[in-house]
């Protein structure tokens, strides 16, 4: 059995593939019985953001569970199998362990240190204990991730300044527009991404900001936690003539504005710069907005790039936050091999003990001889001598547990004696 990490991110994929292979939240429910149901897999877990999608398993083997989720992506994604590989990246066992830690701790972020990356994860887990397809294997793994997150963000200085991609599509479009004092920007989408985008307008200094999103009641909570104003979907277009900027943010599986659109909305400015920054994952506008004359279009690409610039001195951090990683990988190791070596030198011992007693029974007769004090003698003896052959493997087994000697000890202990 091999515990599984499969994906693609930000830095394995270009946004074009990575916005096929997203998978909506309305659609994690359909996923999770679809690999549930795999031939190799045994537990799933399914964690999908703007910057990743990636499945976790609980495999029964690793190249079986690879193409079981393989497999996946090429149906979920509408790629030809070989396509899916050349952009998906596979781990397992300690590799697998490591990957998520670094993910929940904020590493293998767009933006070094996020913090929505945790409660996504957090999230992702839980859906999938709803959805029956943890276990006792993924549950405590996600369980020591998140544990591992909050750590790196208590321990360490990771989290501070710019520590979410909507921050950074606000630093972004501040350097772009020269500042956001006195600007007025309209925001689609009222989720998590939405919340944090006008959080972080709201304290850069923006004059006016407005919101709109399908489900109005949304878009009018949102727009009331900021000073904000609500708008109607059929009032966008109005709205994009008069602001300064536009963040997208939500999760529509297709473009919400083609360039046409956008080039009806610009020749009603007056000449006046429009910048969009579509922070969403399938992207929201069409590239093509990009060339329109007064038009600057920022995506995930952009933002990313700009963080790497912005994160370049942070490597001390990094480096600390490494440094837990590791050490949380070897705990749970540690923890788990010796919960998992328990039951293996429970049944070595049993073993042990049974060949005391088929022993005893076939010299029976011989021994029929012997009064009560003299049997329990013999029989104590025997079984003295097989407790102290079996007490230094048994040692040895529990001291190498949560280290690949360990694994090594307990695979030869399985072949030679014949046990689970």
């Amino acid at each position: 059995m091999s515990i599984v990490a499969i994906g693609c991110n930000h830095r394995s994929s270009p946004l074009s593939i990575l916005e096929r292979m997203t998978i909506a939240p309305d659609d994690i429910p359909k996923a999770l019985s679809d690999l549930g149901s795999a031939d190799h897999l045994s537990e799933v877990v399914v964690l999908s953001t703007c910057n990743r999608v990636e499945i976790y398993a609980y495999a029964e083997k690793f190249h079986g569970g690879y193409q079981d989720i393989r497999e996946y992506f090429g149906r979920h994604a509408g790629l030809a199998p070989e396509d899916v590989n050349d952009h998906l990246y596979a781990l397992h066992d300690t590799e697998a362990i490591r990957h998520l830690f670094s993910v929940t701790a904020g590493l293998d972020s767009a933006v070094i240190g996020e913090h929505e990356i945790l409660g996504q994860v957090r999230t992702a887990w839980e859906r999938s204990a709803e959805h029956g397809t943890v276990g006792s294997t993924l549950g405590p793994l996600f369980r020591h991730a998140v544990e591992t997150g909050k750590r790196a963000r208590t321990d360490t200085a990771i989290g501070r300044g710019i520590a979410s991609v909507s921050q950074a599509a606000v630093a972004l479009a501040t350097e772009q527009l020269g500042g956001l004092d006195g600007r007025t920007v309209l925001v689609l989408g009222a989720g998590e991404m939405a919340e944090g985008t006008v959080k972080s307008l709201a304290a850069a200094g923006t004059s006016d900001i407005f919101v709109a999103n399908r489900t109005w009641e949304n878009a009018v909570a949102l727009a009331e936690a900021c000073g904000g104003t609500a708008v109607s979907l059929d009032a966008v277009g109005d709205a994009l003539v008069a602001v300064d900027m536009l963040v997208t943010t939500t999760g529509a599986q297709q473009l919400i504005l083609e360039s046409g659109e956008i080039a009806a909305f610009i020749s009603r400015r007056d000449g006046r710069e429009l910048v969009i920054v579509d922070v969403a994952v399938p992207r929201d506008v069409a590239p093509g907005a990009g060339e329109l004359p007064g038009v600057t279009l920022l995506d995930m690409d952009d933002i990313g790039v700009f963080v790497e610039q912005q994160m370049a001195s942070r490597t001390r951090v990094v480096g600390n936050v490494e440094t837990i990683v590791g050490e949380e990988v070897d705990r749970y190791r540690t923890v788990t091999s010796a919960r998992e070596v328990a039951p293996l030198i429970a049944q070595f011992r049993t073993r042990g003990n049974d060949i005391v007693d088929v022993e005893l029974a076939r010299f029976s007769g011989k021994l029929s001889d012997l009064d009560a004090s003299q049997r329990e003698a013999v029989e104590a003896m025997a079984r003295g001598i097989v407790n102290k052959l079996l007490h230094e493997p048994t040692i040895r087994l529990k001291d190498a547990a949560g280290h690949a000697r360990g694994d090594r000890l307990a695979d030869s202990l399985r072949d030679l004696f014949d046990l689970d």
